[in-house]
């Protein structure tokens, strides 16, 4: 069956760096666009990073531009944040995502394939 597992969250102190991965299985991952998500208690899930299937083209939300990497390995089936510069409002359960159009990401299309969450702590 298709499953996406998160792995890498943790707590970390503000200013630090989390590597995030997302290992997919029972689908053809290089045919899928992903994404990270993430959301706090009581906000909505907001798209962080896209990428695209051949890894040509990210997008990033606003406030983890210059901060956050999204990228992704087909051969391993693996997708992964790298976060730096943490800061204390990037906590949330972070998510990842497949879909079959990157547009989906950008306009909120529902579908796709959802992980289960890793948790991200910042905070001394």
């Amino acid at each position: 069956q298709v499953q996406l597992v998160e792995s890498g969250g943790g707590l970390v102190q503000p200013g630090g760096s989390l590597t995030l991965s997302c290992v997919a299985s029972g689908f053809t991952f290089s045919n899928y666009d992903m994404a990270w998500y993430r959301q706090s208690p009581g906000k909505e899930r907001d798209l962080v990073a896209a990428i695209t299937k051949g890894g040509g083209r990210t997008h990033y939300a606003d406030p983890v531009k210059g901060r956050f990497t999204i990228s992704r390995d087909n051969a391993k089936s693996t997708l992964h944040l790298q976060m730096n510069i943490l800061r204390p409002e990037d906590t949330a359960l972070y998510y990842c995502r497949a879909a079959e159009y990157y547009t989906d990401f950008l306009y909120a299309v529902p579908g796709g394939y959802w992980g289960q969450g890793t948790q991200v702590t910042v905070s001394l």
